[in-house]
């Protein structure tokens, strides 16, 4: 998949209100907030599930409530379609 430039980047990014880009990373990256622990790690498990559907993983972290997510493509060298993809996928889960 090819990595997203142009109009077709601003586009795919329009979709993705919650999602900041990491210029200097080529990808994008959010912040999920939770109650606790729990929902957090389930959320997590979620995710890695979609992940694997998609078979493309994210660079994560985790401390106590809350998760940042950064996607990019490192085969493509950014952004791809595959970033979207995931993305829109794990703001559906909410």
């Amino acid at each position: 998949m090819a990595k997203l430039q142009g109009d077709d980047l601003e586009k795919a990014l329009a979709k993705l209100p919650n999602w900041v880009r990491i210029e200097e990373r080529d990808g994008i990256a959010r912040r999920f907030k939770f109650s606790n622990f729990v929902q957090a790690f389930g959320f997590m498990s979620q995710v890695a599930i979609l992940a694997e559907k998609h078979n493309h993983h994210p660079e994560w972290s985790n401390v106590y409530s809350e998760v940042d997510i950064f996607l990019t493509t490192h085969d493509e060298g950014g952004l791809s379609q595959k970033d979207i993809d995931l993305s829109l996928a794990i703001d559906r889960l909410l």
